[in-house]
């Protein structure tokens, strides 16, 4: 291999956030904060999700919304949302009473 065209290659500390799981690994991101993990410094590198917080790894059926799009979503479009088309027919259709 030519030297200096490969970036640095190490151990890192890995976390998933969502679950609070760690553990080392090799990654090219050695830059940001570090951790003393057994006496030995490592750099973290933080994870939304991985395979412990999955739901298809994990067997579990969560679903993470910590910005509550889903409830902003059903607040908005609850209701059936009908085409102009499908609207016109509807009221057409109920006589007036």
């Amino acid at each position: 291999m030519k030297k200096d065209t490969h970036p640095t290659y190490g151990a890192v500390l890995f976390r998933d956030i969502s679950c609070g799981e760690q553990w080392i690994g090799a990654s090219t991101k050695l830059d940001g904060p570090r951790e003393v993990v057994d006496g030995v410094e490592y750099p973290v590198v933080a994870l939304e999700i991985s395979s412990f917080s999955h739901p298809f790894y994990s067997g579990k059926k969560s679903f993470v919304d910590s910005a509550g799009r889903v409830e902003k979503f059903q607040k908005r479009f609850g209701q059936t949302v009908l085409s102009k088309k499908a609207r016109k027919k509807a009221e057409t259709e109920q006589p007036a009473g």
